[in-house]
């Protein structure tokens, strides 16, 4: 074949070749040439293409590529020969290259100048564009968190030749969480420990994204040992958490996370430093029908039942001498490790213990004898009002049934 022959057929390959490509499809190429203005991309066969010398560049205006390195890249144009794009550097960017971008579903970078009526203003190529609130992330966040941000966007509309421009990030993560999401579900197992975003707070817990746009529900019983009244003082709307995972329902697809179980249970420590007639300064949590809850400790409660307080001859009575919040000293009673339980019972002010200090042994113990004296056999105490004596109520209940 003659050298003509072979140019034109040499021509006619190179065009086939560009024909195989379109606008947005991502190739890898290798760097061939690099010039003033333009580096030359080997993508195959007898296949070049151009990309810009500032798409190459870093944050200091050096050429981070050297010929010979490979690149991976978009397809901006194939009129009039291939042009390739990383990405639109925000003040580098013409108003063809944000067309192309527009057209070929290309991310162009952009800077968030400032929250407007309905979004953001956002600069790109020295141009401003407009972001919708809704578009701007992929969870709810607060408006001025974006400020000042630099983001990827997709153009969504380009209109006016370029002067009016919609964009939107929240694409971009959405695309990218449905690529992650196959992947990210096969890390989540139970016992993992997984970085997540909080995406929203309720009463009842926390959703906290774990990448892909995979959620898992941190309730409000794992948020802390202790008890949480308040999920908003434990974590907030796009906070960056560490959790565990708990269960995960094949079935349901839904995750359960943990906070509280990054650290120690305080129950793992009680059997050494609590004992039973043990004096210890409680806080009450809250009062039930049958006793009192008290915190102990972080995530350490104690039952104060009904039957330790004092008799004041009302069947409700006791709950008069406590409220939620009140601090007091509590004598321990009972430990039960396995149910994790711990009876304890008021001790009243100005008697021994009530300054936290362990109180004596009763000398009450079964088998012991008592002696049982009427009030009136005591100068120093009378009958308390309401009471008979104790001694009548022992003779009738001991006295034969008359026949």
């Amino acid at each position: 074949m003659s050298e003509p022959n072979e140019d034109f057929a040499a021509m006619f390959e190179a065009s086939l070749k560009v024909k195989r490509f379109q606008a947005g499809q991502t190739l890898e190429g290798r760097i061939v040439a690099i010039g003033p203005e333009v580096a030359f991309v080997d993508v195959g066969g007898k296949g070049e293409a151009t990309i810009e010398i500032a798409e190459l560049k870093d944050a200091e205006g050096t050429i981070e590529v050297a010929i010979g390195d490979r690149i991976q890249a978009t397809v901006m144009s194939t009129a009039g020969g291939l042009t390739l794009s990383r990405k639109l550097v925000r003040g580098a960017a013409t108003r063809r290259q944000l067309e192309d971008a527009f057209r070929a579903g290309l991310p162009v970078e952009g800077k968030v100048e400032r929250v407007v009526k309905g979004g953001y203003e956002v600069r790109i190529a020295r141009q401003r564009a407009f972001c919708p609130f809704s578009q701007i992330d992929s969870v709810r966040t607060e408006a001025s968190a974006h400020e000042g941000q630099v983001y990827e966007f997709r153009i969504v509309e380009y209109t006016d030749g370029g002067k009016n421009l919609v964009v939107s990030r929240r694409a971009l993560l959405e695309e990218a969480q449905r690529a992650s999401a196959v992947e990210i579900r096969r890390s989540i197992v139970a016992g993992a420990v997984m970085t997540g975003r909080v995406t929203s707070v309720r009463e009842f817990g926390a959703f906290v994204d774990l990448g892909g746009g995979v959620q898992g529900l941190l309730h409000v019983s794992e948020m802390g040992w202790s008890r949480v009244s308040d999920t908003s003082q434990i974590v907030k709307p796009g906070e960056e958490i560490t959790v565990k995972v708990l269960r995960v329902d094949e079935d349901t697809q839904k995750i359960s996370l943990g906070l509280k179980q990054l650290t120690a249970d305080p129950w793992s420590s009680v059997h050494g430093t609590y004992a039973i007639g043990q004096v210890r300064t409680g806080r009450v949590t809250r009062v039930a029908e049958f006793g009192a809850f008290v915190e102990l400790e972080p995530g350490v409660e104690g039952l104060a039942h009904a039957s330790t307080f004092a008799p004041t001859g009302r069947a409700d009575g006791w709950s008069a001498s406590i409220a939620p919040g009140m601090t007091a000293a509590f004598e321990v009673l009972s430990i039960d490790l396995e149910k994790k339980r711990i009876g304890v019972a008021l001790v009243p002010e100005g008697s021994a213990g009530a300054d936290g200090t362990a109180s004596s042994p009763s000398d009450i113990v079964p088998g012991a004898r008592l002696e049982v004296r009427e009030y009136g056999e005591r100068d120093d105490a009378a009958p308390a009002e309401g009471f008979g004596s104790l001694a009548d109520k022992l003779r009738g209940a001991l006295k034969p049934r008359e026949r």
